[in-house]
Parts: C-alpha cells; sequence; structure tokens
C-alpha cells in the first residue's frame, strides 16, 4: 500500500511538472501579447500588469495579417485536399494488392527531411518561374503531407476485412465501386485524421513558406518575422502574432483530439 501511494504521489509531481513546462511558456505567451514592451521587460510586472490591446491592432491593421490568414489556409486546405485525393486511393492500392515497394518508397519520403530539398527545389522551381507563387507552396507541403496520408491510410485499411468488399463483389459492384459504396463510408475515421494532421503540418510549417513564398503569399509563420528587426524585437506584436499563428490551431487539435486517437489505433483494433 506504501509503494502504490508513493508511486501516485509520484505520478503525480511528474505529470504536474510536464504540464507545467507545457503550458507555462504558453500562458507567458498570451500574457505578454497584452502588455507593452516595457512591461515585458519589467519582473515586477509579470503577473500584475494593465493589458492592452494595442499589439494585436498592429498584427490586424498594420502587418495585413488578414491576408496572410487568408494564404495560410488557402495553402493549408489546398495541400490537404490534393493529397487526400491522391494519397487514399494510392493507399487502398498498396494495402489491398501488397504493393510492398511502392510502401518502401512512401517510407523513405516520409524518412528524407524535407528541408534536404529546399535547395534543387528552389532551383527547379525558380527556372520554371514559380517561386512566389500558391502553386509552389502547395506542392512542397504535399511532400510532406501526401507520404503522411499514404502511411496511415495504409494501415487503417489493413485493419478493415476484405471480406466486405468480396460480398459487395458478389452482389455485382465493380472494384471501385465497392470501394466507393463500401471501403470509403468505413475509411472516413481515418481520412479525417490523415486530413486533419496534415493541415496541422501546412498551417505551422515554416522553412518551405519562407524559401519559396512571396511578398504577397507568405504565410503567417513567415510574417511573424516582420516584428523581428537588425536592431530590435517588437516583443508585444510578436507575441500576439504568435498567439494568432498558434490558439486557432491548438483549439482545433483540442475538439478534434479524440477523433484523432481513435483514427489512429482503429487500423490496430479492426479485423
Amino acid at each position: 500500500m506504501k509503494a502504490s501511494r508513493g508511486f501516485k504521489v509520484f505520478r503525480g509531481i511528474a505529470l504536474a511538472v510536464v504540464v507545467l513546462s507545457l503550458v507555462a511558456p504558453l500562458v507567458w505567451m498570451v500574457a505578454a501579447s497584452f502588455k507593452t514592451n516595457v512591461d515585458i521587460y519589467d519582473s515586477s510586472k509579470a503577473l500584475v500588469f494593465t493589458p492592452t490591446l494595442d499589439n494585436y491592432s498592429t498584427v490586424i491593421q498594420q502587418a495585413n495579417y488578414v491576408q496572410f490568414i487568408g494564404n495560410s489556409l488557402w495553402v493549408a486546405f489546398a495541400a490537404t485536399a490534393l493529397s487526400l485525393l491522391l494519397g487514399v486511393p494510392a493507399a487502398y492500392s498498396m494495402s489491398r494488392f501488397n504493393m510492398k515497394k511502392s510502401a518502401l518508397v512512401v517510407l523513405m519520403a516520409r524518412i528524407i527531411p524535407g528541408v534536404s530539398l529546399l535547395v534543387p527545389w528552389y532551383y527547379v522551381f525558380s527556372n520554371l518561374r514559380m517561386v512566389g507563387g500558391f502553386s509552389v507552396l502547395i506542392l512542397s507541403h504535399m511532400f510532406v503531407s501526401l507520404p503522411l496520408i499514404v502511411y496511415i491510410m495504409m494501415g487503417y485499411f489493413d485493419g478493415l476485412p476484405e471480406e466486405l468488399e468480396e460480398a459487395a463483389l458478389v452482389d455485382g459492384l465493380t472494384p471501385i465501386g465497392a470501394f466507393r459504396r463500401i471501403t470509403l463510408p468505413l475509411s472516413v475515421p481515418g481520412i479525417a485524421t490523415a486530413g486533419i494532421l496534415s493541415f496541422i503540418f501546412s498551417w505551422n510549417n515554416f522553412m518551405f513558406a519562407l524559401v519559396l513564398s512571396g511578398a504577397s503569399t507568405k504565410t503567417l509563420p513567415v510574417a511573424i518575422f516582420d516584428f523581428v528587426g537588425y536592431a530590435s524585437i517588437d516583443w508585444g506584436g510578436l507575441m500576439a502574432a504568435t498567439t494568432v499563428v498558434t490558439l486557432p490551431i491548438m483549439l482545433i487539435a483540442l475538439l478534434v483530439q479524440k477523433y484523432v486517437v481513435s483514427g489512429l489505433t482503429a487500423g490496430a483494433t479492426k479485423g
């Protein structure tokens, strides 16, 4: 009993330390976004200060963040939609027809760091006069999101019983019809999981957009750099901009976390 009680105390302390280490920077970020730069440097006003919305006014009005929010949404939605359109049928084919070599290629694409391809991408796309446009951003994001979707959906399709499709074929459906009417509806949780993770990656991606975007196509993570100057840093504006980038995706993650977990584990428990 003493050992069990001691373990519970240790587990509680460890959990509190982990949660505090994760939450404390976010709390400081949000609090700093409501402070002036003078208050941020004043340790006596770490907890008690007069909040201001000037930083958010700067972000929305002067920094043109509405446009950058639209850019991030467009790139994330387009990259996710195209990756799902290509990745779901590809994962189904690899799963049902046991295409191990193709699955190995997908695994290699998941392992290769996308940053290592930025230089050849920039060289190729600059020669094609595509750098600075939305198309190159969407294609670069798809390089990571497409293998991710295929990897997740292969495990999900492996967990679905093939007898359901065989019964549909006996009833007169074509293989494509069985996939569309039987397999695809059953795969909605997995598709939602893959789509959500792909969207989060595109929304948070910084390096691809930094190298390949233009002045009118840059996304929110890149736009944050506008508050970092050579001689000084606008910490209030920087924290407000970071809050604008972080909180929406955190809210989405909290709302859909149970669907993400169920989608990731369904392939291992079905069949």
